[in-house]
């Protein structure tokens, strides 16, 4: 059977509070020995010491006899450079890397690393250089430094989502972009929606744009699963904002919402805060005003956030006001959309003609719709006034006609100028359609007489310009109180989709 997929971790000690530590290091901190105080706190690594020597610190290894002429064996350059990896054979200089029972003593040769790595060449060459043979590397994994010298002395490239990170910490740390990009393209290969906050936030650290623009558009398509991970509430408050200012996120806002507040308590508790509101509110700070509120349903709003005691009274007097309000008024959060579609809009009318005079008396305008594929409904076209510029309220929904559940709807209005057009009124967010699955399109309309179509069309096809891909919309009477609209005539002459 396939194997599962790698799982990959933090890098040791940089979650949260000491990422901006970390951050300095890798970006630019001091090259020479002993470089500054431990600042990761190194794990236990897989690959056992080459001896154990007495007493505490790092293990030294013992040096094994004196091969004669065994340049012979190797062939090329690479293989003799090879022979010499972790090899006390000629060396002039040790590392001890690592802290405490995990501590390796290195072997290695200064004009290999020097060749290799700027970092090294200044450390053993530059004005301040050293002298010394013995040289401490508290705050880098054994692991991750032998991965680092196996590709200065062989090109040869070892990591795995164990060391992955850390590799990739040290790559930076001592300057060797190959093994960077190899670390990076590691990542790429087994970013998946349980690991992408996480790789999120090292991208982030490490100045990685490619990879961070990558966990982004993963968790734009996969949102859902991606804030349920685990590594979600581990991510720092600049991410976190990052992800919330995106218009293409595929989730329902109150389970935006509900997420942010997991973020909270473990940001409480990373701070030693009671789980108060208040502190609630003060960890998110800027985030909160990122949630955007009016796109959730007035019952979602009042179940969940009007409750949660995160929001002021006067926010969520202001956000009530929003939804039941016509015209609405201002409120202090966004209530632009989130869309996670790509691609072009597309759109059909089912009428090939249009009249004078559908009137409106507070009863909803229905269709019954199926389609051949999955697509996305983001609004409707509905005819205007005939009486010349005109605003008008309205409600718009799409119903699972079997079951009867209101998969979206949107309470708003939209003006029209007194023509035969139709006008655009928008769903707060995009409605999954699958196929061959009965739904019935709804407006409510209020306001004075307008517009109609006649001459429907049973069946409407929308064949994609760059593709050919047919879109198959099937319409059907909806039975029922529906103003009079039919598959001949009526209103909801539009759909608006995405593919």
């Amino acid at each position: 059977p396939p194997r599962a997929a790698p799982r990959l971790r933090l890098l040791p000690g940089l979650s949260c509070a000491k990422m901006a530590e970390a951050a300095e290091t890798a970006a630019g901190g001091s090259p020479g020995p002993g470089v500054g105080p431990g600042r990761v706190d190194p794990r236990p690594v897989s690959e056992p010491p080459a001896a154990a020597g007495p007493g505490p610190g790092p293990r030294a290894a013992v040096p094994p006899p004196p091969v004669y002429n065994w340049q012979a064996a190797q062939r090329s350059v690479r293989e003799r450079f090879s022979f010499m990896f972790n090899n006390e054979l000629l060396s002039d200089v040790h590392f001890a890397v690592g802290k405490g029972r995990q501590a390796r003593r290195l072997p290695a040769h200064r004009f290999v690393l020097a060749v290799g790595s700027a970092v090294f060449d200044a450390m053993f060459n530059g004005g301040m250089a050293t002298s010394s043979a013995e040289i401490e590397l508290p705050d880098v994994e054994p692991a991750a430094f032998l991965a680092l010298l196996k590709f200065l002395y062989s090109d040869e490239v070892q990591i795995g989502p164990e060391t992955v990170m850390t590799t990739l910490y040290t790559a930076k740390k001592y300057a060797v972009p190959a093994l960077e990009a190899h670390c990076v393209e590691f990542l790429k290969k087994n970013l998946r929606a349980d690991n992408a906050f996480m790789l999120l936030t090292q991208a982030r650290l490490f100045d990685e744009p490619q990879l961070a623009s990558l966990c982004l558009e993963n968790i734009d398509k996969n949102t859902s699963d991606a804030i349920s991970a685990e590594g979600f509430t581990d991510i720092d408050l600049d991410t976190l904002m990052a992800v919330l200012e995106r218009d293409t996120l595929g989730i329902r806002e109150i389970r935006l919402f509900n997420a942010v507040v997991r973020w909270a308590d473990a940001e409480c508790q990373r701070q030693q805060l009671q789980l108060t509101p208040e502190n609630k509110r003060k960890v998110l700070g800027k985030a909160l005003s990122l949630i955007r509120f009016p796109l959730m349903t007035i019952e979602e709003f009042a179940a969940g956030p009007a409750q949660s005691g995160i929001l002021t009274d006067r926010e969520v007097v202001s956000l009530f006001l929003h939804f039941t309000v016509n015209p609405k008024p201002r409120v202090e959060f966004i209530d632009r959309p989130r869309c996670c579609l790509r691609g072009k809009e597309c759109s059909i009318n089912r009428f090939q003609q249009v009249e004078s005079r559908w009137g409106y008396s507070g009863t909803s305008d229905r269709i019954r719709f199926t389609v051949n594929r999955r697509i996305f409904v983001v609004g409707f076209g509905l005819y205007g006034s005939i009486h010349g510029p005109t605003d008008y309220q309205v409600n718009i929904q799409i119903i699972h006609t079997d079951s009867n559940t209101i998969l979206g709807q949107n309470d708003t209005g939209f003006s029209c100028d007194g023509s035969s057009n139709t006008f655009r009124v928008m769903f707060k967010e995009p409605v999954e359609i699958l196929p061959n699955v009965n739904y019935t399109a709804c407006a409510t309309l209020k306001g004075p007489d307008s517009h109609y179509g006649t001459k429907g069309l049973r069946k409407v096809i929308h064949e994609s310009p760059t593709t050919g891909t047919k879109t198959v919309f099937t319409f059907c009477y909806a039975a029922g109180n529906n103003n009079g609209t039919s598959v001949e005539d009526g209103q909801v002459p539009e759909i608006i989709f995405y593919t």
